[in-house]
């Protein structure tokens, strides 16, 4: 594995073990972080038909908002992680996505598309330094066999929390300008969330859930400090590269910011009746979490070699069938419609907890947050931004309903076969980073 960290770095004071205390307790304040985020953008796909008729823009200005919201990720999310070094994860969480929520509020008062665009686009660089930070204290917290349920359980409780949120927030289509109190609401929390984050939160020490870390003192315990030319050695690493290509042919993404205009504009469904699949949606992503998370840690037991490739790749073909029966076919009425998405869902669900613990597999504990930076900000990001611009424009031109199919369902597909490549791959560098560990261990130990 290349050398891809020098010099000495800040640490914090907690001792590394497998079982943090209160690890529990801190995965709900996490959960509450990203829930924030999943609901903005659910809130600004969902409203979407209003903000297109109050500020009177066109499809693709859902795909500029969405584009945007990510684009910035693409720079932000890294600065987060470098200023999180600088001083710690938890006052970078506080501040990034806890009070940053004034831009949310702020948003809410736009007056016209130009003025959405720009508020919207500084709130989402806020929430760029969520997944990067909390996927790398979930690493801290959990230990390899259990990382799975324990990703699966954050994602989850949030997916099932927007489930309940999201067709509420859709009712506010009943309310002139709703989607302004949408986010009006959604930057108070905030603001609070910020506050609880600042009370609560106990950050671990980097590496806490390594077993060859477990009892060496702050001194032994020191990491290098990240740069960005080791940050850029992680592309080099063959899983976490063919990672980032399958985070790239995500289509699934589309469903999240596309569903509901999808349905209004192909199969004629108002808003609020539309809305309703988000509920199914939204439990099928739950039940596909907590699946996901028990097939990843036991597969991590019955197969470390090729168990984890195994239940990804099955997930990119199954969201691959139900995306066609979901959103190819005219059933007339909504309830099919919920069905599919569930299922959508579930096999969407599925991803978090099997695709976060690989990555923290393959990278060392102090180098998960760019890791995820990489993955989530800059990759996710683009993927976010081409399937949003694109889906916007060639919907414009061409409808949505082929677009849906390419991406959905053929793109999908391929993804699922490109991940055959892991079998290969996965297991060395795994064993790359334990053999890391063990001589930072000896190092310490004999040193």
């Amino acid at each position: 594995m290349p050398e891809l960290i020098e010099g000495p770095a800040r640490t914090t004071k907690e001792s590394p073990g497998a079982e943090a205390p209160g690890r529990r307790r801190q995965l709900s304040l996490l959960g509450g972080t990203l829930l924030v985020d999943s609901t903005e953008a659910s809130l600004v796909s969902g409203l979407f038909p209003l903000i297109r008729q109050s500020l009177g823009v066109s499809l693709g200005a859902l795909g500029t908002l969405t584009a945007a919201s990510k684009v910035v990720g693409v720079v932000a999310g890294p600065l987060w992680v470098m200023a999180a070094q600088r001083y710690s994860r938890k006052s970078v969480l506080v501040v990034a996505t806890g009070l940053w929520g004034v831009w949310g509020i702020a948003a809410g008062f736009a007056q016209n598309f130009g003025q959405l665009l720009v508020l919207y686009t500084i709130l989402a660089a806020g929430y760029a330094a969520a997944h990067p930070l909390i996927n790398e204290i979930i690493g801290d917290l959990f230990g390899g066999a259990t990382r799975g349920r324990a990703v699966g359980f954050v994602y989850g409780a949030v997916a099932l929390a927007a489930a309940v949120i999201a067709p509420l927030t859709g009712q506010l289509a009943r309310v002139d300008d709703g989607w302004r109190w949408g986010l009006w609401g959604i930057g108070a929390f905030n603001v609070l969330l910020g506050l609880a984050l600042w009370r609560w939160l106990r950050e671990p020490a980097h590496g806490a859930a390594e077993t060859q870390l477990a009892g060496l003192d702050a001194d032994a315990r020191a990491h290098p400090r990240l740069t960005w030319r080791r940050a850029a050695a992680l592309l080099r690493i063959p899983s976490f590269a063919l990672l980032l290509v399958s985070r790239l042919m995500s289509g699934h993404l589309l469903i999240t910011t596309f569903g509901i205009v999808y349905l209004v504009d192909v199969y004629g469904f108002r808003t609020q009746t539309a809305a309703v699949v988000l509920l199914p949606q939204g439990i099928g992503y739950f039940a596909g979490t907590v699946l996901g998370g028990w097939a990843a840690d036991r597969a991590v037991r019955r197969s470390p070699r090729r168990g984890l490739t195994a239940v990804l790749q099955g997930a990119q073909f199954a969201f691959a069938l139900f995306a066609f029966l979901g959103t190819q076919l005219d059933y007339g009425s909504i309830g099919p419609y919920a069905l599919f998405f569930g299922l959508m869902g579930l096999a969407q669900g599925v991803n978090p907890p099997v695709n976060r613990p690989m990555v923290m597999a393959v990278v060392l504990p102090e180098l998960r947050a760019a890791a995820f930076a990489i993955y989530i900000n800059v990759f996710e990001a683009i993927a976010w931004a081409a399937f949003g611009l694109g889906a916007g424009f060639l919907g414009d031109r061409f409808g949505l309903q082929p677009v849906f199919l390419w991406v959905l369902v053929v793109l999908m597909t391929a993804n699922g076969l490109l991940l055959t490549a892991l079998y290969r791959t996965y297991a060395k560098d795994v064993g790359r980073v334990q053999r890391a560990l063990d001589q930072r261990r000896e190092g310490a130990v004999h040193g």
